[in-house]
Formats: structure tokens, C-alpha cells, sequence
């Protein structure tokens, strides 16, 4: 849909009716206002049975890792309602297939540098009847999957130094009785572990040189990325040419 419909902006929102369609007004009034690229409403409700105990906890804890690798701007970041930019839309690439869109879209915003907000908004139960598709583990670690994906592609020094120093520490616990035992006799009686020292700290080594690439081929695609978005008119005021 981001890619055959054209309009100057787009509401999207969760089928289920337990978000609040009345906040749409001022949902899209903030984005215009405030030049705005993805204004996300952040889900607000005292009913338990509406946002259970565990998907909370599952969203602090997803939120909580982008907030600390990509930037802490929102709270609510499994959130299935946003009002988004033009600019946003023809901007965003949308290679997810099912709930880990809402982490894409998020660290697309985050990524980019674009101008968002966070506001709440009433949440409540679904209707009777109704059943949800949202499977909390499978698809807590789907989008769990999905973080560590964009973490390597859009951060890939960070991801490969994490690598760099497990495999490198593991190298040294390794190497350390060898050497002194060689040390103390001028023998090596443990080649099988001294090869293992040696080809783990290779690995290491090679897993930085990695992320020294792709931390460059990463800052061009990111400049590429950036200059698409801005070629992208921004979002202006419908008030006298009516909105799409």
C-alpha cells in the first residue's frame, strides 16, 4: 500500500477497534503543525484485560533496547497507530511482513534523523468476537530477530566489535595456561586448545575488520537514504488544497 497509494498523509491504524479513532483530528493537526514526519500514539489504558501484564513488559523491553542502541524517543514503540509524512512513506523501504513493521518504522524515523512525537491515547479492549493474531513469544522474538538484524546492518562497528571482544576474551581465558605453562616449561602440551586460542582470536579479528567495511558502506547508504528524504517536499498545511 506505501507504495501504490499516494497521498500527503497516512493514518495508519490496527483494524481491531481498540484504538481511539476520534484522536485521528488531532493526531494529524500535530503533524502538520509541527512539521512532523510520524507522530506515534502511545497506548494509554487502565484496563488489564486491553493491554495485558506480559505484552507490556515485552514492549518495555523491545522499546527499551532501540531507546538505548538508536536513541530514546518513544515509549511506545509496538505501537499500531501513527500518522506519517509523505516524505516518511516514500522514504520508508517496508521489507517487514508482519508485526515487526512497527520496529522498522520506528527505527526508520530514528535512523533518518527525522522530526517525531510521541503523544497517548486511549486504548481499550477488543470487541467481542474478535481474536487477536499477536502470538507473544513467537513474535516477541520475531521482533527481538528484527532488532538484531537492523542493529548489524544500520550499526555494523558496534554489532561487530560486540562480536570482536566475546570471541577475543575467549581467546585470552583460552591462551592463558598455555602461556604459562610455556612460560614455565617451554612446552605446549595442549595444541587442540592452542590452535582453538589462535583461530578464535583470528575470528575476532576479522570480525572488527568487518565492521570497519561495513561501518563505511553503511554511512554511504545512509547517505543515499538521507538525500532520498529530503528530496521529498514536506508536509504542509491542507487547510486551502484539501487532504488526500
Amino acid at each position: 500500500m506505501f507504495a501504490d497509494v499516494e497521498a500527503d498523509i497516512y493514518v495508519l491504524v490496527d483494524g481491531d477497534d481498540t484504538y481511539d479513532a476520534a484522536s485521528v483530528p488531532m493526531l494529524i493537526e500535530m503533524l502538520i503543525v509541527g512539521h512532523l514526519d510520524m507522530v506515534n500514539a502511545a497506548r494509554e489504558t487502565q484496563s488489564a484485560a486491553a493491554y495485558r501484564r506480559g505484552h507490556r513488559f515485552g514492549n518495555a523491553l523491545l522499546t527499551g533496547m532501540v531507546a538505548l542502541i538508536f536513541g530514546n524517543r518513544f515509549h511506545d514503540m509496538l505501537s499500531g497507530y501513527r500518522v506519517l509524512s509523505r516524505r516518511f512513506v516514500k522514504s520508508f523501504p517496508a521489507l517487514a511482513s508482519g508485526f515487526e513493521i512497527e520496529t522498522e518504522l520506528t527505527i526508520h524515523a530514528l535512523h533518518l534523523r527525522m522530526p517525531v512525537r510521541e503523544v497517548q491515547t486511549t486504548y481499550k479492549e477488543r470487541p467481542l468476537g474478535s481474536m487477536s493474531k499477536l502470538r507473544s513469544f513467537r513474535d516477541g522474538l520475531r521482533i527481538l530477530k528484527t532488532i538484531l538484524v537492523l542493529v548489524k546492518e544500520e550499526r555494523p562497528l558496534p554489532f561487530f566489535s560486540t562480536i570482536f571482544v566475546l570471541l577475543a576474551v575467549t581467546a585470552i581465558i583460552l591462551a592463558i595456561p598455555i602461556v604459562i605453562t610455556f612460560i614455565e616449561t617451554g612446552l605446549v602440551p595442549r595444541f587442540p586448545t592452542a590452535i582453538l586460542a589462535t583461530g578464535l582470536m583470528l575470528l575476532a579479528f576479522l570480525s572488527f575488520a568487518c565492521g570497519l567495511i561495513l561501518e563505511t558502506v553503511t554511512r554511504g547508504r545512509l547517505e543515499s537514504k538521507r538525500m532520498r528524504y529530503l528530496s521529498i517536499p514536506v508536509t504542509r498545511s491542507t487547510a486551502k488544497r484539501g487532504c488526500k
